[in-house]
């Protein structure tokens, strides 16, 4: 009996050692472009819109939510609306960050997603200040470009690792 019990011990923790053995990867990317005008908080351009269809396309056509398990857009118009297709296209609800939970969303992100895959899209200030708290300050200077994915990959034990794709 006893040593069914230690089977079941050293199971467990083989399972829990597996399990947080996974990497995290991150895809974050700055909402798209905005219409031009004089409010705070701007909507997307034409031009933002078909970025937002091109980004529907990209992440959405695999299948079976394309191995995206989450999404997480800022709390401005922009990256709403620019992860508005992908998400009716995967069927998922995005959570909406604030700016001032930036460091909190990070956190939960690890946490939350940890051997996920989620795309993030964040505007303003937003985006470099999620950047820094994903991958470190080691990271280098972010072009300005709604192009650019930054994948930042998090290994449940190592360092960040970065990689810049243009769509």
């Amino acid at each position: 009996m006893s040593l069914l019990a230690a089977a079941i011990v050293i199971a467990a923790l083989g399972f829990a050692a597996y399990r947080s053995a996974g990497t995290t990867v991150i895809m974050l990317m700055r909402s798209a472009e905005k219409d031009p005008g004089t409010i705070a908080d701007p909507p997307l351009s034409s031009e933002g819109e078909e970025r937002a269809q091109r980004l529907a396309h990209v992440f959405g056509d695999g299948g079976a939510g394309a191995g995206l398990d989450a999404i997480y857009v800022s709390e401005d118009r922009r990256a709403q609306q620019t992860a508005a297709p992908l998400a009716q296209r995967l069927h998922r609800v995005p959570v909406i960050f604030g700016a001032a939970a930036v460091r909190a969303t990070a956190a939960r992100l690890l946490h939350d997603h940890t051997g996920e895959a989620v795309l993030v899209i964040a505007g303003g200030g937003s985006f470099a200040q999620m950047l820094r708290a994903l991958g470190g300050e080691e990271l280098p200077a972010v072009q300005d470009d709604p192009d650019v994915v930054y994948v930042v990959s998090l290994p449940r034990f190592g360092r960040a690792r970065l990689v810049r794709l243009r769509l």
